[in-house]
C-alpha cells in the first residue's frame, strides 16, 4: 500500500445533481479505487455514482492568487444573473 496512488473521492447522491469530494483513498488502480470507494462511502446506499480521480492529476488555483483571479468577475453583472425572476416550473437552476 506504500506505494499505491491516492485517489480523490466523489459521491453523487441520490438526491443531487453534482458529485461532491468526500474523501480519498488508495488503490491500486481506478476499478480498485472505484470499488473500495463504494464499500467505504456509500454504506447506506446513498449514491448512485462514484467518479475517482488520481490526486497527481489534479491541478488547483493558488489561494495567494485569488484576488487576480476572481475579481474581473465582480465588474461583469450577466455573469451572475440573479436578477431574472424563474418561472415555479424550472427545477435546479
Amino acid at each position: 500500500m506504500k506505494n499505491w496512488p491516492l485517489f480523490e473521492i466523489f459521491i453523487r447522491s441520490k438526491n443531487g445533481l453534482d458529485h461532491r469530494h468526500v474523501g480519498s483513498l488508495h488503490a491500486t488502480d481506478a476499478k480498485m479505487a472505484i470499488e473500495n470507494a463504494r464499500d467505504v462511502y456509500t454504506r447506506r446506499m446513498e449514491g448512485v455514482s462514484i467518479w475517482v480521480v488520481e490526486s497527481k492529476l489534479i491541478t488547483a488555483s493558488d489561494p495567494g492568487e485569488a484576488e487576480a483571479l476572481f475579481e474581473p468577475a465582480e465588474d461583469k453583472i450577466y455573469r451572475h444573473p440573479t436578477f431574472y425572476d424563474l418561472p415555479d416550473e424550472l427545477k435546479h437552476m
